[in-house]
């Protein structure tokens, strides 16, 4: 019996902490977007890391045209997304698709929904330069 409550209580707590918090999707900036780092960590080779973050966007928000100094791959957590890579056409994602993004590649982020969406970004990218690099 009390194996089944320590399981139970886990269960809620686990579940509380994969759901986003309301006050959480409150702190949006000035340009309708929030950043939140999941994690940072070595990968092994002393010129690069990992890093993960949360990205969340407001009705309408967008991240104007950007590159990083490595990969990232977003995953669409929440939403409707747009990127623009380069010059190519637009490419929308649903909630549960991703899209990989090449180093150096000038891209841009656009929520198209009429709710909040949100992406989780992961970049494998080298130490030391600003992950974000305006264009």
């Amino acid at each position: 019996m009390k194996a089944t409550r320590i399981l139970a209580a886990s269960a809620c707590i686990l579940s509380a902490g994969l759901t986003l918090h309301p006050a959480f999707a409150q702190q949006f900036d000035a340009h309708g977007i929030a950043r939140t780092e999941t994690v940072r960590h070595d990968i092994g080779d002393a010129a690069h890391e990992a890093v993960q973050v949360r990205v969340d966007f407001a009705p309408g928000a967008a991240f104007p045209r950007h590159t990083h100094p490595g990969t990232e791959i977003a995953y669409v957590v929440a939403g409707t997304m747009e990127y623009q890579l380069n010059d190519q056409p637009p490419v929308t994602l649903q909630t549960g698709q991703s899209l990989f993004i090449p180093e150096g590649t000038i891209h841009s982020a656009r929520n198209v929904g009429a709710g909040n969406a949100s992406e989780l970004a992961t970049y494998v990218v080298q130490k030391g330069p600003a992950i974000v690099v305006s264009k």
